[in-house]
């Protein structure tokens, strides 16, 4: 729609006070009549979003749906959102750092789901929309369902883990510092509370998956490190399953060595040696991610339970430890 018909429209509703199933199906016709959604109309929305607080359900799926397409889909190459892009979505969805409402948030998470690279900054600012719930107990978070601050509950840890994954797009396949750090704010606002118990699950998942994938080991998906699965309850028994799932990669490596294999006793053995070289790239903690762990654990005076088990799980399987993390482990030993 030309911005004269956009104005009016976008003016009528406004009149109205509320956004109707009517006017959505109209302004779904009007904007995607061309197939494209200009500026003029991804600001006309932030613009009814703000002003009308009375919507029907169909808004928030229209308005994610449209102003998703117009963020990741529509400035070349598309799938990837700039910096400026970026910038831009913080600058329309946020006040003071905040997300100003569920359908915005939903849109962020949405815009990194479907983006193949985004800039680090827009999954921290994600990921901070749920620190600012536990902890200061304010946001849309909090408006979604019944939350208490000081808590991570399991729609919190959901949440969480949309944004982690969606993050892995195009070769992000490693939790970043930037990450971890957040993941450790949250955990110091709750401690010692209720919490659900899929954030331990995660909590230690995403550290490890950080300091294991600094140190140069070839990482799996996001989705299969940080996947459902209680961690903690069967650590001790599927360590090594766990560490030989982490190390697992170069396929075609593999696949090389089958079809030239004349012997199978040594093509195992080459196998073996492979993923024996792997599971030693993979134990190392080098000595940045081990310094920022030992500073990072028990920052504010204790050492929680899941931080507990991160250290364990990197005792138990790490070999030769970086001396930053030696008086730790046997803090905890």
């Amino acid at each position: 729609m030309d911005k004269q018909e956009a104005s009016a429209r976008v003016a009528d509703i406004v009149s109205n006070g509320r956004i109707t199933p009517l006017d959505v199906l109209e302004l779904r016709s009007l904007i995607f009549r061309d197939g494209l959604v200009s500026c003029d109309e991804a600001k006309a929305l932030f613009s009814l979003n703000d002003a009308c607080t009375d919507q029907c359900p169909e808004w928030c799926a229209f308005f994610v749906e449209a102003l998703t397409d117009y963020i990741v889909h529509q400035e070349k190459p598309s799938g990837y959102v700039s910096a400026k892009k970026a910038d831009w979505l913080i600058g329309a969805i946020s006040h003071d750092g905040r997300v100003g409402s569920a359908t915005e948030l939903e849109l962020l998470v949405r815009v990194l789901e479907q983006a193949k690279f985004s800039t680090d900054r827009l999954v921290a600012f994600a990921l901070d929309q749920v620190r600012f719930a536990v902890a200061e107990g304010v946001g849309p978070v909090m408006e979604q369902g019944d939350h208490a601050r000081g808590v991570v509950d399991r729609d919190e840890v959901d949440l969480l883990r949309r944004v982690l994954y969606a993050f892995g797009g195009d070769g992000n396949i490693a939790i970043t510092r930037a990450e971890a750090e957040v993941l450790f704010q949250i955990n110091d606002a709750v401690a010692g509370a209720r919490n659900d118990v899929s954030w331990d699950d995660l909590f230690v998942k995403a550290v490890a998956n950080f300091v294991m994938c600094a140190s140069g080991y070839q990482a799996p998906t996001r989705e299969v490190a940080l996947r459902q699965e209680n961690f903690l309850d069967r650590a001790d028994a599927d360590i090594g399953a766990f560490l030989a799932r982490m190390a697992k990669s170069g396929g075609r490596e593999l696949l090389s060595a089958y079809r030239e294999a004349v012997d199978i006793d040594a093509d195992w053995e080459a196998r073996n040696q492979w993923h024996d070289s792997c599971r030693r790239r993979a134990e190392r903690c080098e000595s940045d991610e081990a310094r920022w762990l030992a500073d990072r654990i028990g920052k504010d005076g204790r050492i929680q339970d899941n931080e507990l088990a991160l250290v364990r799980f990197i005792r138990e399987t790490s070999p030769s430890v970086h001396p930053a993390l030696g008086a730790l482990l046997e803090k905890v030993a």
